[in-house]
This record gives structure tokens, sequence and C-alpha cells, in this order.
């Protein structure tokens, strides 16, 4: 039957799944596997890094089998030089993230590059109306990784989205972890889901084996938000985007303690010095509340049509009470 929405019209893609722009993680391999599935790959770009892009943008050429692909910049940490580099690319889409967007928008749009905006309050999502995106991404707090500290949650969240930026297609993201999660999302009025955790589990994720171990054995209530991960590894995330994780010795030792750990240099470099002993993971393991859905890592490529087959069974059955 397929999933039909504004947004796989837009992009020409055959399911309304994208894969969530992960920092680092969301390297060319993850991308061109999520596009050749039939959802739109973005590239987790994060600030620009122009060494990291030279490396991972050959391989999603190589990979993409010409299929749809964007990239995608944590609006914070990045410059306009970046999305200049990005652009000559010729993504089918960009997609900004965490912070004011407006410095970048002519220059995507001046290429006739469609824009994607994360949205994570209604403040935001007001503004990316105003700015003319293209596709509106509404961030729940169930989300893994960076998100706002004082959101909303998904399912309330992503319908007063779409009503607000209509008739301007809307996807689903926090807490979406397998095909039910995208259903109700097209439940709630969006045009499909971004995925980030569940992509995070796959093979083609450029993560450390055990975080995706741990994504697979971990459990809802073992994530929470923070920043006291950020604070300890002297990250620059503006402190009103927390991270939700899982688990961590050193969130346990610094739990509400955020302000004494800022000024606190030598516990700083006790966590460095646990990085350099193998002590503690190398990155924080972001993961959203949806971790208990995963419970393997197959091909994204593969994912993506699993999703999609879910979503319609779900709509079905839906239907049919």
């Amino acid at each position: 039957m397929g999933l039909s929405t504004a947004f796989t019209e837009l992009f020409g893609v055959e399911h309304p799944i994208a894969l969530a722009p992960m920092g680092g993680s969301a390297g060319g391999a993850l991308t061109a596997a999520v596009s050749r599935g039939g959802g739109l790959g973005l590239l987790g770009s994060g600030n620009g890094d122009r060494d990291w892009l030279a490396r991972e943008l050959p391989l999603l050429a190589a990979e993409g089998a010409g299929k749809p692909w964007g990239i995608g910049f944590q609006t914070w940490a990045v410059d306009d030089d970046a999305i200049a580099r990005a652009l000559e690319y010729d993504p089918s889409a960009v997609m900004l993230s965490f912070g004011d967007p407006s410095p970048f928008v002519e220059r995507v749009r001046g290429t006739g590059t469609p824009l994607i905006l994360q949205v994570t309050d209604l403040e935001e999502a007001r503004r990316a109306v105003d700015l003319g995106a293209d596709v509106i991404v509404a961030q729940g707090t169930e989300a893994g990784g960076h998100g706002a500290r004082r959101g909303r949650s998904t399912l309330p969240f992503v319908p007063v989205v779409v009503d607000l930026a209509a008739p301007v297609p809307v996807l689903a993201a926090g807490g979406i972890a397998d095909g039910r999660g995208v259903a109700a999302a097209l439940a709630l009025g969006a045009a499909g889901a971004l995925l980030g955790t569940r992509f995070q589990a796959t093979v083609e994720a450029l993560v450390a084996r055990s975080t995706a171990r741990a994504i697979v054995e971990g459990r809802g209530e073992d994530t929470e938000r923070n920043r006291v991960l950020d604070i300890a590894r002297g990250s620059r995330w503006p402190a009103r985007y927390t991270a939700r994780t899982l688990g961590h010795p050193f969130l346990d030792g610094w739990r509400g303690r955020e302000s004494e750990l800022a000024a606190d240099p030598d516990a700083q470099q006790a966590y460095q010095d646990a990085l350099v002993r193998g002590e503690i993971p190398a990155l924080p393991q972001w993961a959203s509340e949806a971790v208990d859905l995963i419970d393997d890592l197959p091909s994204a490529a593969d994912l993506v049509g699993t999703l999609a087959a879910q979503a319609e069974q779900a709509l079905a059955r839906a239907g049919r009470r």
C-alpha cells in the first residue's frame, strides 16, 4: 500500500521516515543506508568539521545509490562557511537544529535547497514558520541526545506544531523506535517521523560497539536528561539544551551539582583522566526513552522497510478497531 505524505512527495522518498542527523554518529554509511532503504538519510555533521565532512561525504556519495539525502548542523556551533561547503555537494535538504537559524536561512534557500528546521518549543516553531521552513521537526523531550531543558512531550507537542505550521509538513521526533511510533506520528497529523536512537543501534552507525550494545540492553528508566556530562567534558552546548543519556558513573557523582562541577577544574580533569584509563565511555551514551523497544542491530537499509511495514500494520489494525 505505501504511506504517501507531503514529506515523501517533497523528497521523492518511499517511506515517511528520516534519520536524525546525530552529530558524529550519523556518518556517510548510515546516511546512505537509510536513503537506500527508502527514507531520507541526514548526515550528522554537527559543527561542520571540514575533515569529518571530507571523509564522510565521499562515502555517502559512493554508497547512496543516487538516492535523496540531506545534511544536518547544530545551529549554535556552525558557521556560514560550513553551510556553504555542504551546499557544494548538492544535498536534497539542509537541517538546522538547536539555536537561531536565521543567519543561515538565505544561504540555504538561495540555492533552492529545502530547509528543515527542528524545534523544541512553540516559540521556535513560530520562528520556523516565519523563516519559511519547508519542513519542521517537532522534537519531544523523550528524545535521546540534546533537546530542550523545558520542552514538551512528543504526544501533546506534535499536534500543536502541526496545527501551528499548516500547511508546512511536520516530522515527529522523540521516543519513536518502531513502526507503531511512526504510525502514531502520522495519526497526530505529522507527515512522518525522524528517528535517532533506533538508528544508532544499526551496523552502519558510527558508535562504539559497547554503545550499541548498551542501547540494545537499556531501559527507558535508565535514561535521564542532564548537563553534567556536557560540563564534565568541556562541551560548549548552550545551557538551555540538556542531553538524555544512559547512566554514567560521573553522572551519579555529580547529579544536581552542575554549578559546583562547572567551578571545579579538578573534577573536570578527573573526567579526562578516567577517559584515558578507559574507565568511562569515550562519549556519553545518548538514548531515548524508547530504548526498551530496541533489541537488535540490523542494517539501517533493512530497518527502514521494517519500520514502514510495521507502521502500515499498526494503522490497519487501528482502522479495523
